[in-house]
Parts: C-alpha cells; structure tokens; sequence
C-alpha cells in the first residue's frame, strides 16, 4: 500500500473499521426514515449524500422505492458498488453537483458535512440539496462537533477483525490552527492472511461550523430547520424541509 493512501482511497479498510467497531447502520437508517416520512408522508425517492461504502444505503433502498448515492471519494464508490449493486452511485461533490433529477428526500449523513471548509462551502452545499428536492422534500443532516463540545486533544484507538482483516487505528484530535476546525492524526495497522501487515497514517481536518452555521445555510436554502438530539447515534440531527417557491 502506498504510504500515502489515506483511509478514503481504501474503502474495504475503513468499511472493515466500522463494521468491526459495531456501527448500527440499520438503527440509524430507521431513524432516518422516521424523520423523512413525519414531514412527508409519501416520500418514495431519497439521494445519499456522501454515501461511503454504502453502509445506509443498504437498509435505505428496503425504506425507499428509489435511492441513489454520491461521493467525492472513488475508493469509497468502489466498495458501494459492490455493497449495493442495485442502488446507482456515481462521484460528485455535493458543493456543486447536479443530477438533473428531484428526489423526496436528500440525507448526508456520518458527518460528512465536516470534510467543508467555510460558510461558502456550507451555503452551497445546502442550496445544491434543496435544488435536488420537489417542493415539501426533506434534508437530513448529521453535523460533526460544534466548537462547544469539541474535545480538544482527544486519543482514541481500537483494533477490528471483519472480513479476515484485522485493523488497528490509533487517532489523535486537536484543534486546528485556524481554530475553525477539528484536526485529527490517524494511524492504521492492517493484517490479512497471505498479505502480511501494511500501515499507514492520514490526516482529517474537519470543519467546527455551530449550530447556528448550519441553521443560517438551511434558511438561506429556502428550507425550515429544526435540530433533533438524543434519538441519533452522535451529534444530533438537522432536519429541514423546503418550503413552497424556494
């Protein structure tokens, strides 16, 4: 493995990461679709915003007749593809992309939000889900940290085996130098049978935008905003729905 992959480029790793660790895609996915049809109760379509290794989408396209993915990153898509071979993923970034479609709901979900940069980033990035949504669609959105309960100089670890690989992540978080943002240092350790022990280390600057970053861009999208906490695995949930003429 080239010592400058990052974790992105080699999705069969960080999906054996969070399998391993015990992530509840399908809780999370229902909750999702609970929030969805509360605001609207007919939603059939839904588009997945920074969709990963398809993780959601699985336990989505059983809640939705017509879900489809995006995401920035090809090594990610590679292994959606393979998770969910029924379900249409393609790479785009969801500052700017265009389907050309509308669709019920738009979620983006595993803080993906947080690889942004800048209110900028924020704003067009909420206008491109609203432009994806018929009128009364719904946004979901799961925030990474606010700077209020972001813990500075966070060490976190664990070791995983899924899929016959075994995989070790040391992490180390602080602050960015900026100070608008959450820089964190990981280190991975990966063995599977026949293959021997690789590593490698990348870095994640993730952006610290407040609640009131995230219900400006919502607003200023043509979208209501409400945050739900304490039934969402994380740090809460933006719900938005886009309002007549917007």
């Amino acid at each position: 493995m080239s010592e400058h992959a990052g974790i992105y480029d080699v999705g069969e790793i960080y999906n054996a990461i969070y399998h391993g660790r015990g992530k509840d895609y399908r809780a999370e996915a229902a909750v999702v679709a609970k929030h969805v049809r509360r605001r609207h109760p007919q939603a059939a379509s839904l588009l997945d915003v920074g969709c990963g290794t398809g993780g959601h989408l699985v336990h989505l396209a059983e809640e939705f007749s017509e879900v489809r993915g995006i995401d920035l990153a090809e090594g990610m898509l590679e292994v959606a593809r393979r998770t969910v071979p029924h379900v249409p993923v393609e790479r785009a970034d969801m500052r700017d992309f265009d389907l050309g479609v509308r669709v019920d709901a738009v979620v983006c979900l595993f803080a993906a939000i947080g690889n942004l940069s800048g209110q900028k980033d924020l704003d067009a990035t909420l206008a491109s889900f609203a432009r994806h949504l018929v009128p009364g669609g719904v946004v979901l959105l799961e925030p990474w940290w606010f700077p209020e309960n972001f813990t500075p100089d966070h060490v976190g670890g664990s070791v995983v085996t899924h899929d016959g690989m075994t995989v070790a992540r040391v992490s180390h978080t602080v602050l960015h130098e900026k100070g608008d943002a959450s820089r964190m240092d990981v280190t991975y350790v990966v063995a599977r049978p026949g293959q021997g022990i690789e590593h490698f280390s990348d870095t994640h600057v993730m952006a610290l935008y407040s609640r009131e970053d995230y219900e400006s861009a919502f607003t200023r999208a043509g979208l209501t905003v409400e945050f739900i906490e304490g039934e969402y695995a994380g740090n809460g949930l933006f719900v938005g729905v886009k309002q007549e003429g917007a």
